[in-house]
């Protein structure tokens, strides 16, 4: 089974300084039957103006992920990590106990376009923690790259569930197969450009839960770049 998320069906704001779509209930957007997808309870596609950014605030007991598409996006937490992530680095943040932090547009005149993820953790009261990789362009060119997974996956950053997030890019008529285990389930997130899912178009910002699927074959109708989540 495919169920299809349109970018035109997700929640949508614009509060003249941020931009921003929930394909899941976030916020002020809430939809009982768009709650999250196995593990996977936020992802939103956030547009940030330059020198603008969400202040101080709190998270707890949930595994956050950003991939950032265009410019940058400068982090600063309360365990005292600082950083600016920029496109080709993944960041992930175990929010736990408890951790405070802030993300904001360092830049004078160019928007920050990124993914906003965010993870149910398979226990409460988790350590705070913070990583950040780097993701060569060649490692997803036509393959499956390992971003985030449990410990011990070999993914660049580590997130406590049993989750696996690659990263892929597609040239068009590039075809890829993943293969999914009986017990699992898949999410396909558009990032940029278009592919077939299975025969079924995918376009920018388009989203499909997979299940009952023993594999997924993409192809790519033009450039594209796209996450997929393996979910238990």
């Amino acid at each position: 089974m495919i169920a299809l998320r349109r970018a035109e069906a997700r929640g949508h704001f614009d509060f003249g300084w941020l931009d921003t779509f929930h394909t899941f209930s976030f916020g002020e957007y809430y939809d009982p039957a768009q709650m999250g997808f196995r593990a996977l309870r936020v992802l939103n596609e956030d547009r940030v103006q330059p020198g603008r950014g969400f202040p101080t605030h709190g998270h707890r007991d949930m595994e956050i992920v950003s991939y950032v598409l265009e410019g940058a996006l400068q982090h600063r937490d309360s365990l005292g990590n600082g950083s600016v992530i920029r496109p080709g680095e993944v960041q992930r943040m175990t929010a736990g106990t408890g951790v405070t932090h802030s993300e904001f547009n360092p830049s004078d005149g160019a928007l920050v376009h990124f993914l906003q993820i965010w993870i149910v953790p398979d226990r409460r009261g988790y350590e705070p923690s913070y990583e950040q990789r780097t993701i060569p362009d060649a490692d997803k060119r036509g393959a499956f790259r390992l971003l985030a997974g449990s410990p011990g996956s070999g993914a660049l950053v580590t997130v406590h569930q049993d989750v696996r997030l690659y990263s892929l890019s597609l040239e068009r008529d590039q075809e890829v197969v993943y293969e999914l285990r009986p017990d699992r389930h898949a999410w396909v997130q558009m990032a940029r450009g278009a592919v077939t899912l299975d025969g079924q178009p995918l376009w920018q910002s388009d989203g499909a839960a997979v299940s009952e699927h023993s594999s997924i074959r993409l192809i790519g109708i033009e450039s594209a770049e796209l996450l997929v989540f393996d979910l238990r």
